[in-house]
């Protein structure tokens, strides 16, 4: 029927796809392979304003109003409408010429058809949500196409015997093995530590396979209590309490810690989203309002800031990573700074090769990492190359960063590596730019420890007692920064200066040995 009736009207029976041209060039490229390579049978048209696009596309339709594109068009229908999300006037145009065939393309590349009928998912795909995230609905939604689902089974790994010495039990959000980023670094050196006059307990939410390949932890504890990893599938605007709160919230952990409590005599929670379940000790990686204050997310920072104050309280004792977040935090009395260290028989210094290395690390699990790299590849390094074509960028961004952040090309970049030491012993100059910080940046410390200068934004390196022009390059705007990274890749003699300070500051106040002391002194204290 609806056949014959284009046929009566003169429309074509076979409908076009006209693709609207909203964006770079090379964006458009890409969207318009992809939908040729799914739609081969189908004639294509690509619209667009201006200039020609100039990448070889057979038919190229310059239409800067309805009217001509349906002049231009015929007696064809448009079929399909893909373009680009953002605010080029053709993001109009698609909306007049084809409101029912709209294929809209956002920043990552992701496509998702815009339709009446699922006009929330549309909007919230349009308002720059992540594909898999536009189908997410609170636990209370009816309909709700997916449903979280908490840690369950645990899995309990035996360690080495019981020693008679003080037990204490530590809750993880992670596995800490692999040092695949900061927090588990520092989570498996304080155990390390620990493990010399304490009976040690771990309890952690863990990634398929770290039973079969536990690393070197059942030598540091008497029992290893693995749960599986929580799916946590609503939106995060769907509680009063922070999601990351709600995505660890488990009764099977909660069940276990309540059967073991009179197995050791203290639980030290680490970070503040695990902060629900009863402890002693919690141990503040990052003060988590703070961060969301510092990047102007009114909303993520009133949650976390009513959370976190409500949950400070329940604990004996807090332990902040540097004097600037104890300051933020109520009752100073309780409150004990342990800040991060280094492990200097790992890292130690080498002799610096002739080059142009910079090198920036940092998981992109965590969010202040992907905002400082995105200021680095951004704003930082087009100024940067444009002075040194020849300087080379190495990014380490931990697990699975595709998850996180889109991938440039151009860089030598890695995620998860098992060892970071040879990539800082092949480097010249090590990176900071972290535009939203708190505690102290464990990378810094390496890079300290292994000899490497470093530029950093104040707060990257902020709480390490490191002054400029003596110990490291401090710059917080783009241009500033990239001055310095140019500046010290030609001035050696300079950087090596820089460098030599730096180490000797990790060496005097950095050591996980002497970290890991305060640590049992705190505990010994509660004991």
């Amino acid at each position: 029927m609806r056949k014959l009736l284009r046929q009566l009207l003169g429309y074509e029976a076979e409908a076009v796809v006209v693709h609207f041209a909203s964006g770079p060039v090379e964006r458009v490229r890409a969207m318009y392979e992809e939908i040729r390579g799914l739609e081969p049978e189908r004639e294509h048209y690509v619209v667009s304003i201006g200039e020609p696009l100039g990448f070889g596309l057979p038919i190229v339709l310059h239409a800067p109003s309805l009217a001509e594109l349906r002049m231009q068009l015929g007696p064809k229908r448009i079929g399909l409408a893909p373009f680009l999300l953002g605010r080029d006037p053709l993001c109009w145009l698609v909306w007049q010429a084809a409101p029912r065939k709209m294929l809209a393309f956002n920043a990552r590349g992701e496509r998702h058809h815009l339709r009446l009928r699922t006009l929330l998912t549309s909007v919230l795909f349009a308002a720059g949500v992540p594909l898999d995230r536009i189908w997410l609905r609170p636990w209370w939604w009816p309909g709700a196409r997916e449903r979280s689902r908490p840690a369950a089974a645990d899995v309990t790994l035996a360690g080495r015997a019981l020693g008679g010495r003080p037990r204490i039990a530590i809750l993880s959000p992670y596995f800490p093995w692999p040092l695949g980023h900061g927090g588990a670094v520092r989570i498996y050196s304080l155990l390390r530590e620990a493990a010399r006059e304490f009976d040690v307990w771990l309890y952690c939410f863990a990634e398929p396979g770290c039973a079969e390949n536990p690393g070197p932890m059942l030598d540091l504890v008497h029992e290893a209590v693995l749960f599986t990893m929580p799916r946590y599938r609503e939106p995060r605007w769907a509680t009063l309490l922070p999601p990351e709160v709600r995505e660890y919230e488990s009764p099977a952990v909660r069940e276990r810690l309540a059967r073991d409590r009179g197995k050791w005599q203290l639980l030290q929670v680490e970070y503040t989203y695990l902060a629900r379940y009863p402890g002693d000790v919690l141990v503040e990686h990052d003060v988590t309002f703070d961060l969301y204050q510092q990047m102007g997310a009114r909303w993520s920072a009133w949650r976390w800031r009513r959370f976190e104050k409500s949950a400070l309280a329940r604990f004996r004792r807090v332990m902040a990573m540097a004097e600037k977040d104890a300051a933020l935090l109520a009752d100073p009395a309780r409150v004990r700074v342990l800040p991060n260290g280094v492990d200097l028989a790992r890292f130690r210094a080498v002799p610096e090769s002739d080059g142009q290395r910079v090198l920036f690390v940092g998981s992109f699990r965590h969010f202040p990492n992907v905002t400082a790299f995105r200021f680095l590849w951004e704003e930082v390094w087009p100024l940067v190359v444009a002075e040194e074509p020849a300087a080379m960028l190495t990014v380490i961004a931990g697990p699975q960063p595709e998850l996180y952040a889109d991938i440039p090309t151009g860089l030598d970049f890695h995620g998860f590596v098992a060892d970071v030491v040879p990539f800082y012993a092949a480097t010249n100059l090590v990176l900071a730019p972290t535009l939203v910080s708190a505690g102290t940046n464990l990378k810094v410390l390496e890079a300290m420890a292994m000899r490497r200068a470093v530029v950093a934004t104040p707060s990257g390196c902020d709480g390490l007692g490191l002054r400029h022009g003596e110990s490291v390059w401090v710059a917080a705007a783009a241009g500033a920064m990239a001055a310095g990274i140019v500046a010290l890749l030609r001035d050696r003699p300079r950087r090596e200066s820089l460098a030599r300070c730096a180490e000797q500051i990790a060496i005097d106040h950095f050591g996980w040995e002497a970290i890991g002391r305060e640590q049992q002194r705190l505990w010994r204290e509660l004991l």
